[in-house]
């Protein structure tokens, strides 16, 4: 992972007006990172999800058609908030929350080794009580692969200092 040090600086949002004129535009990338052992076998202890796809190299290599170790498909969305804080901020926010997924496909294995970042478009932003409700096309992309690993419509919501915008719904 990154440090704070070598993190990219992201593009700013303020307030509610600049995400609304940012909607339907590319926001960004992430720094490539490569997937290892090592955080896929945490991520396992962790959870305590330890098949052998993911945590036993030597079987792997032995009875999995990618002969390798892939990374879990919950591991692989769990990185999407270090990704997205790459390339947004919001410096005055009240409060910045996960809302769920509208879709999420887990679209290719990621096997240990790959070089992973992550593609971001705001979708679509809807004013709610007390802020706004963003939607994210997301995806993580693999270094040199035809597909992405993960596809997925992200549903945040961000609360800012300043009052609801008018005809905002209720949550």
């Amino acid at each position: 992972m990154l440090s704070d040090e070598t993190r990219p600086v992201g593009t700013p949002f303020t307030s509610l007006g600049d995400l609304e004129h940012a909607a339907g535009e590319w926001t960004g990338e992430s720094a490539w990172q490569t997937v290892t052992q090592a955080l896929i076998d945490e991520f396992a202890r962790v959870t305590g999800d330890h098949q052998w796809i993911h945590v036993d190299p030597e079987r792997a290599r032995r009875d999995s058609p990618l002969g390798t170790t892939i990374a879990h498909g919950f591991l692989t969305l769990s990185l999407l908030p270090s990704m997205i804080q790459q390339c947004i901020s919001f410096p005055t926010a009240r409060l910045s929350l996960n809302y769920g997924f509208d879709r999420v496909r887990f679209v290719a294995p990621l096997p240990v080794g790959s070089e992973i970042r992550g593609l971001f478009t705001l979708e679509d932003v809807r004013p709610v009580e007390d802020g706004a409700q963003l939607t994210w096309r997301v995806e993580i992309e693999v270094r040199g692969a035809a597909k992405p690993a993960l596809s997925a419509r992200w549903l945040t919501r961000i609360g800012f200092a300043e009052p609801p915008a008018a005809g905002a719904e209720r949550s």
